[in-house]
């Protein structure tokens, strides 16, 4: 088939939406298919390169708790109908289908079958239940919806109710195995890793106090930190006037670098606050063989389970952080068990079993138009065959 991979957030720019289309994009090319990722531009990107499609700007705007994208166009009817008519696409699959504005006009312009992936999750969401009142029809046009999560499942289905496909993120397994620790950490002194937004909901500030109390019971240890943010001041304060070292500020590395941290950690930490649909940095943990302490928060459960792959606390509990943090780090036994058991859970989330959920989705959704007599004009590919229906050659 022809396939449209539509992302609302500017591709390839980090994110756990924009890994997930790179990673489907490229094992649905491994399946044969012929695929497009749609976009936008931010900043200085061309308007195609290859297989990525860029129409519009994108604007980043608070979202959530964290920071998304809006993506606009004067043009955009026009440019949206004229890559559609060029492609011909057989099926479009939306991540976050209501970001505007981008999916938006391409899902109300698409004569191609339609599948959408939502991977957020939160609370209550005034957007949400404006758009739940206004965006009833651009729903109605989705043939098939998947959800990365039963938390997702559930929150999206509040405000768009109808039937939803638990499909997970997936993780590159292979990827990690090639991962070598950094001598630089080996020294030993045990290594926390937190990967990470530098904001409230991801719940750094927290990880600090925990370090705080590892530190001043005894405990040898270093946190390693990744990422950037807007709480990138208050983190540093916070050691400066304590006067707390063994504190790395890594900043942004490249993606080599941080699969080399995942494997030179002895424990990830991640004390996120909420609205965590599912949590891929948690399925780079396990890959990496690195056991884990995470916040006990509906996104994570569905990942970890509780003392097999980590150890699950409340959040905005720093104090049981540090308890947990502490257990693993003096067990090693138990760090070990941990680490066996989530390389073990890792591989039932490689990208090739993800991307053939996602393949045997279509292909059900297809079935399923074909036989209504509903399937769109633009499809034109043939009808996959029922996996339960063939009859294996003898």
């Amino acid at each position: 088939m022809k396939i449209g991979l539509v992302t609302p957030y500017v591709y390839p720019l980090p994110g756990g939406v924009n890994q997930h289309v790179r990673y489907l994009y490229e094992n649905l090319r491994l399946r044969e298919h012929d695929v497009r990722i749609i976009t936008s531009s931010h900043g200085l990107q061309r308007a195609s390169e290859g297989d990525v499609i860029r129409i519009g700007k994108g604007i980043s705007v608070p979202s959530n708790g964290s920071v998304g994208t809006v993506t606009v166009s004067p043009r955009y009817l026009s440019q949206v109908r004229e890559v559609l008519e060029r492609e011909q696409f057989d099926l479009l699959h939306f991540h976050e289908p209501f970001v505007p504005f981008l999916s938006l006009v391409t899902l109300r312009l698409s004569k191609s079958v339609n599948v959408a992936t939502f991977h957020a999750y939160g609370g209550f969401s005034p957007a949400y239940e404006f758009g739940s009142r206004v965006l009833g029809g651009y729903a109605r046009r989705l043939h098939g919806r998947i959800a990365v999560s039963a938390a997702a499942r559930h929150f999206i289905d509040r405000y768009f109710p109808g039937d939803y496909k638990v499909i997970p993120n997936g993780v590159d397994t292979a990827r990690f195995a090639r991962a070598v620790p950094i001598a630089r950490w080996q020294d030993g002194t045990r290594n926390i890793l937190f990967v990470g937004r530098f904001e409230p909901r991801k719940g750094l500030l927290d990880l600090l106090k925990a370090y705080r109390i590892l530190r001043r019971t005894g405990c040898n240890c270093r946190l390693l930190v990744i990422g950037g943010g807007p709480q990138a001041k208050e983190a540093r304060r916070y050691l400066q006037t304590r006067r707390l070292g063994g504190v790395e500020f890594l900043g942004r590395v490249t993606d080599e670098e941080r699969d080399a941290l995942f494997k030179t950690a002895d424990v990830y930490c991640s004390p996120a606050t909420g609205r965590e649909s599912f949590g891929i940095v948690l399925l780079e943990a396990m890959a990496a063989g690195t056991s884990i302490v995470c916040s006990d928060i509906h996104g994570y459960k569905g990942v970890v389970r509780r003392d097999r792959e980590g150890l699950l606390v409340p959040p905005h509990q720093p104090k049981a952080l540090a308890a947990a943090l502490a257990r693993l780090l003096s067990d090693d036994a138990l760090r070990e068990r941990m680490s066996s058991s989530g390389l073990e859970r890792a591989e039932e989330f490689s990208w090739e079993r993800v991307t053939a959920k996602v393949e045997e989705y279509y292909g059900f959704v297809i079935r399923r138009l074909a036989a209504q007599g509903q399937l769109p004009p633009g499809f034109s590919a043939e009808v996959p065959a029922d996996p339960r229906q063939v009859i294996p050659a003898a």
